[in-house]
């Protein structure tokens, strides 16, 4: 049974625009406001706006190859958290080279590279296929993290970039959901400008001045009195 498609769509369509391209471009606008809602009223800040957006739709690219929203988010933290992990042995072990920053950091990203490879053919060795048929847009997002998480590290410590890199984690995987719901889906295939509602929306969130949700557990003692 074919779904309703708005105009919009049908046109770009028709010049020639894979449909999958045109609605993951409708889904940044809802993923970007996803993650702006969670830093302006909840109060997590995550690696920026870019970054996680990039990770949630690495997530929605696994998922889709994939076939399952599941397999996205197992095979997509089990990536994110690989690439964290060797990215800081990595930085620790280059730490007594004393080489100047990009330098390091290439070498940082080479070996998360080739350990990622690894990985995958290991995965395919034992016939974890959904791993090891994962395109090369979601892996080049993931190992391309690992530059802002030791940047990070070297500015504010590795205590503050593990905790971005869990918001930025749980952000992602909220934002993944919603854009992975069907209903979603359907709704923006059929009304695809009623994505610039976002744009109301952000007016709101830059309008915004009260407390956020983490704040008031924060300042709880202060409130209360």
């Amino acid at each position: 049974m074919e779904h309703e498609i708005g105009w919009l769509i049908k046109t770009a369509i028709e010049y020639g625009v894979p449909l999958n391209t045109v609605m993951l471009i409708l889904f940044l606008p809802i993923v970007v406001t996803v993650i702006t809602f969670f830093r302006q009223i909840v109060g997590i800040k995550a690696f920026g706006i870019y970054t996680p957006a990039m990770i949630t739709f690495a997530f929605l690219i696994i998922g889709m190859q994939s076939g399952s929203l599941l397999n996205g988010v197992k095979y997509g933290v089990t990536m994110f958290v690989m690439v964290i992990a060797v990215g800081t042995l990595s930085r620790v072990f280059m730490k007594r080279f004393r080489l100047l920053y990009l330098p390091r950091m290439a070498i940082v990203i080479t070996m998360v590279a080739f350990i990622t490879l690894g990985v995958l053919m290991i995965s395919g060795y034992y016939h974890r296929t959904g791993l090891a048929n994962v395109s090369i847009f979601p892996i080049l997002i993931m190992i391309t993290l690992v530059e802002k998480f030791v940047s990070t590290q070297i500015e504010k410590g590795s205590r503050i970039a593990i905790i971005l890199s869990v918001e930025t984690l749980a952000i992602s995987l909220i934002a993944y959901f919603i854009i992975g719901l069907p209903s979603l889906g359907l709704f923006v295939q059929k009304y695809p400008l009623a994505v610039l509602l976002t744009v109301i929306v952000n007016v709101f969130l830059g309008r915004w001045s009260g407390l956020r949700v983490t704040e008031y557990f924060r300042f709880n003692n202060l409130i209360s009195k």
